[in-house]
């Protein structure tokens, strides 16, 4: 289970990039047929399908991550807008894999930011122009390259150990690094969930735990491509508008596309489109609108899993 702190309610570019790097990457693939050349897709309709992460040592995946967002805050008569749109690229590099583990390094490779808060000039920022970063940019920029943690993962996707070398866990609503799998095959239809808490402040600063749960379905299977759809589910009662502010942020709503028979991710799209009346007293509103897109990129390195060794059970 994955425990989030919720960000303030003005939204910072710095912020929503460290969101980025952490964004979720999900590969799958049936432990009987990986890497035969053969489809694991079955032709009946009541036909399962097991999802299991697989990858091969010194295997390198590349995601271009794409986000946009639109703040707008309405206090005591006054409207602010923030705007942020950023792009990375990250990468899992991965150092190694046995029967029960895979651990890998996690990084951003490049990224592109911009940054604008109400009437203030516009704030832009491209590391591969080899300019110096904005203040406002300098603690992602002294991050890209470098190994933001070491994971190491079951076939799941479950987090069995991790050590963080810089980078924050927050994920805006993107979920923890990895896609956690369902543990039994699924069928079309068929759902599972996973646990997870945020941590918001209140009015007297304190921190509150908010559990939700994600939902995932699988939706259907069509030419190797399942689709997958993602919905956040709240199971703590909030009674305060300004707590619901912050935990809006943090909830996923979308679908998830990856290849069966090869077992690596091909999209991933999630939306925001919020409104929290009363947040900051009477006559208080705040409009939260985002879009995020990862694709992957680079897909020649991508391999089905292990070919030459036994699946991850």
């Amino acid at each position: 289970m994955s425990v989030r702190l919720a960000p303030p309610i003005r939204l910072l570019a710095t912020f929503v990039s460290l969101a980025l790097a952490t964004a979720p990457l999900s590969m799958a693939a049936d432990s009987g047929n990986a890497g035969s050349g053969e489809s694991v897709l079955a032709k009946s309709e009541d036909a399962t399908y097991q999802l299991r992460h697989q990858l091969s040592p010194e295997q390198t995946i590349r995601y271009k991550v794409t986000h946009v967002a639109k703040t707008k805050t309405r206090m005591n008569g006054t409207e602010e807008i923030a705007n942020v749109y950023t792009t990375s690229v990250r990468s899992w590099k991965v150092q190694n894999v046995n029967e029960q583990e895979i651990t890998f390094d996690h990084q951003i490779d490049s990224v592109e930011m911009t940054q604008q808060n109400g009437d203030k000039d516009e704030i832009r920022w491209d590391s591969r122009t080899g300019e110096k970063p904005p203040a406002a940019f300098r603690v992602v920029a002294d991050q890209i390259g470098t190994p933001l943690a070491t994971v190491t993962i079951d076939a799941k996707g479950t987090e069995l150990d991790r050590e963080s070398h810089a980078g924050s866990k927050a994920s805006l609503g993107m979920g923890s690094l990895t896609l956690s799998l369902p543990a039994d095959p699924v069928a079309i239809g068929d759902k599972w969930t996973v646990p997870s808490e945020i941590k918001a402040r209140t009015d007297d600063q304190q921190v509150k735990t908010i559990k939700i749960r994600q939902v995932y379905t699988l939706k259907k299977v069509s030419a190797g491509v399942a689709t997958i759809s993602v919905k956040s589910q709240t199971l703590t009662p909030i009674h305060s508008e300004s707590l619901r502010a912050q935990v809006v942020q943090q909830l996923s709503d979308g679908s998830i596309r990856f290849d069966v028979d090869n077992g690596y991710l091909l999209s991933k799209q999630l939306d925001w489109d919020e409104t929290v009346v009363g947040f900051q007293g009477p006559g208080s509103m705040m409009e939260y609108r985002a879009k995020m897109n990862e694709e992957l990129i680079n897909d020649d390195v991508v391999l089905s899993a292990v070919k030459s060794k036994k699946p991850l059970r």
